[in-house]
């Protein structure tokens, strides 16, 4: 800005497992991690979609230390703020702005996955990007998160880099690092951006989410899902259609909005339908974290955004 399973196959057999160390992991998460359906909202969401708010961290403006960041984001009333990894701080020193804040890591974004991609050409590099989503997931386990935000590839190249090879060799990669995901009890999550997979670039505004759907499926893992991203392809098509589509592939969401007239804007000023968003994550039973990627800045502009996430995802 994805076939069925079949038959008891190994694949099926390690689903199977995966799932019953997925329920084991979501067990054992902290409570503030946990959103179960039908339980109480979060404070930021007094009424309304049952979900916590979040920033991508670099949105937060300035050169104060991490712990001054997180402690401004939680007097401004978020929950959480996702990191990226790699993101140039070592392991003790987050856990400790963390802690003295009280403001929880949700997940991790894969840093490297635009320049260093699983669908790269070269092998080598597609090492590379197995390593570095590997090492995101560890930094997520360490931060008591739950996940990490991939892009799975670009379509680059019609002969070395195209939608076929970024799905043959992203599932080739994400499969690499299962088993450590699973071990952690971090889940990977594909989001929709526009890179041309899953998706026509240059197509009409009505596509749909099936696309995506098949190739989650295809990997057919507990701990692969969805991170929508709800302003991403409102370019391509309906977003409580991809919703509903997508339904319990979803894990997590990201927050922004796009208007055909002006590109990018403010959440709640673009083309978005947010009534109908609600709607649509209201029927699948959608509850978790949903975080802000805007422009960010000082802390005005960081409660403006958190007062547009209440009003138009909320409700």
């Amino acid at each position: 800005m994805s076939a069925a399973r079949r038959g008891p196959t190994r694949r099926e057999t390690l689903a199977g497992a995966g799932a019953a160390a997925l329920s084991a992991a979501l067990g054992r998460a902290p409570a503030a991690l946990q959103v179960p359906v039908g339980a109480h909202a979060p404070e930021s969401a007094p009424a309304g979609l049952p979900v916590k708010l979040a920033v991508k961290y670099g949105m937060v403006a300035g050169d104060a230390p991490m712990v001054d960041k997180l402690r401004l984001l939680a007097r401004l009333g978020y929950d959480g703020v996702e990191l990226d990894s790699p993101n140039g701080y070592a392991r003790d020193e987050v856990l400790r702005a963390r802690d003295a804040s009280g403001i929880a890591i949700h997940g991790v974004v894969d840093s490297i996955h635009w320049s260093v991609r699983l669908s790269d050409p070269d092998p080598a590099v597609r090492a590379r990007a197995i390593d570095g989503l590997r090492t995101a997931i560890e930094d997520a386990h360490a931060y008591a998160g739950s996940s990490v935000l991939l892009v799975p590839g670009l379509v680059a190249d019609a002969e070395s880099e195209n939608a076929e090879q970024v799905r043959e060799r992203s599932i080739e990669g994400i499969r690499a690092v299962l088993p450590r995901a699973a071990e952690l009890g971090v889940r990977i999550l594909v989001e929709n951006v526009w890179n041309g997979f899953c998706y026509d670039h240059d197509g009409p505004a009505d596509q749909t989410a099936e696309r995506f759907a098949a190739y989650l499926d295809e990997i057919a893992s507990p701990w692969v899902g969805m991170y929508l991203d709800l302003g991403n392809h409102r370019k391509y098509g309906a977003v409580e259609q991809w919703v509903r589509t997508l339904g319990p592939r979803i894990v997590k969401l990201d927050v922004k909005d796009w208007s055909r007239a002006d590109g990018w804007t403010r959440i709640g000023e673009g083309d978005v339908g947010w009534p109908g968003v609600r709607a649509a994550l209201a029927e699948i039973g959608f509850t978790g974290w949903a975080t802000a990627e805007v422009a960010g800045g000082g802390e005005e502009r960081l409660a403006d955004v958190l007062a547009r996430m209440r009003e138009h995802l909320v409700g």
